[in-house]
């Protein structure tokens, strides 16, 4: 089966639906302008949608092909970033203060290229193929509200088999795809400690109880969590990111407040070092005759591929790509990924699609103000997902 003239015709249109949402960024669950083009784009291609879930307005849920057979999932986050964007594009953003700046443009506008070289082969389709277009990737847990909602198990639509999903990396060159089996991203979660003392004048210290002090051994004291209580074998991030005390030079205020992440890939990594910051945060706070108000706050599971999934997106991208096209990924990274919600509940792989263009020495970082997903990835991604709705089951 010739797929080159399909793919070359809906990535044209792709690039152009890319760039209209890119114009159009909105954040987690107010997706709706972004949601509006989706559903439009799939009327106009003859694909009956789904138009929002529960708690979920602006999920697109489509699917394509024979409901009797097997059934493979694709899926796109469409949420943007309340970011400045300062690129320069003549399609750049047009909503102040917010910004495609990690690419869901692209992944949207991939996943819809896909949806229409689907439909044209729909009834040579040995799969049933759910598209789901995803709100709230990077804040908000949309995937555990589409999971919630049945779009996995039957609930809504056909039942699930597998799932596959993609994310543009700048670290790759266009043409290339990046995975591996197991962890490919963290677990997620983020913390919030408030040491309370007792406020008093700077020039008389011992008549108060100084949260700051408080605050900055533990600061220090969680540190040494990584290094100290996790196997070097293994990889953990405690990061604090946020320090709030004080408001004049001296004055001992009540309070400090300290925000942070800790970033793991093992369940029992991730008990470990959560048991670890409050242990280490209430010693401080005792030693230093302050009060401890801590929270955890569970964000994101780790993103673990299926090893069989791993491997046919291996096998897809050397096929379609030709065998420099896929380089296997050595380690996880430490970011994370709403996706691994819906691993958690069948099997599937997220994989990488390069973003860098051949001729560039560096590329913008995801987050970045100047990132803009790349149109040449466009091509790659479609191809990686009709590949895989083409090779599922083989």
């Amino acid at each position: 089966m010739n797929l080159d003239p399909l793919i070359a015709k809906h990535s044209l249109l792709a690039a152009g639906w890319r760039h209209a949402f890119h114009q159009i960024p909105e954040i987690g669950y107010q997706e709706f302008k972004t949601a509006s083009f989706i559903r439009a784009q799939l009327d106009a291609l003859g694909i009956k949608h789904v138009s929002g879930v529960t708690d979920a307005p602006t999920a697109t849920i489509a699917w394509i092909g024979d409901t009797s057979k097997a059934c493979i999932a694709l899926r796109a986050d469409i949420d943007a970033l309340p970011i400045v964007e300062r690129t320069g594009l003549p399609y750049a953003s047009t909503h102040p203060g917010m910004m495609h700046a990690c690419g869901h443009d692209g992944h949207t506008a991939t996943l819809l290229g896909t949806a229409g070289v689907l439909k044209s082969l729909e009834d040579r389709l040995p799969v049933c193929v759910k598209l789901i277009w995803q709100p709230a990737e990077e804040e908000g847990a949309g995937a555990a509200r589409l999971v919630k909602a049945g779009v996995l198990d039957g609930t809504l639509g056909p039942k699930v088999n597998a799932i596959f999903g993609l994310h543009g990396w700048p670290g790759l060159k266009v043409g290339m795809v990046a995975t591996k089996a197991g962890p490919l991203l963290a677990a997620t979660d983020s913390f919030t400690a408030e040491f309370i003392g007792h406020g008093a004048h700077g020039a008389f210290p011992h008549t108060g109880r100084d949260p700051i002090v408080a605050a900055c051994e533990a600061v220090l004291s969680l540190q040494s969590i990584v290094s100290r209580e996790v196997d070097p074998t293994d990889s953990a991030v405690v990061h604090i990111g946020i320090f709030n005390a004080g408001t004049a030079v001296n004055v001992i205020p009540d309070s400090a407040v300290i925000k942070g992440t800790a970033r793991t890939l093992t369940p029992a990594s991730r008990r470990s070092v959560v048991a670890a910051i409050k242990r280490r945060c209430e010693g401080v706070a005792a030693a230093n005759d302050c009060r401890l108000r801590l929270q955890h706050d569970e964000g994101y599971p780790a993103t673990c591929n299926d090893p069989a999934m791993a491997d046919l997106v291996a096998k897809v991208a050397r096929g379609a790509l030709g065998a420099s096209g896929f380089l296997p990924t050595a380690r996880p990274a430490m970011g994370g990924e709403d996706f691994a919600c819906y691993l958690q509940k069948v099997p599937g792989c997220f994989f990488m699609v390069g973003v860098e263009p051949a001729d560039a020495a560096s590329y913008p970082g995801l987050h970045n103000d100047h990132y803009d997903f790349t149109d040449g990835a466009l091509v790659v991604g479609m191809r990686m997902f009709v590949e895989l709705a083409i090779s599922f089951g083989k």
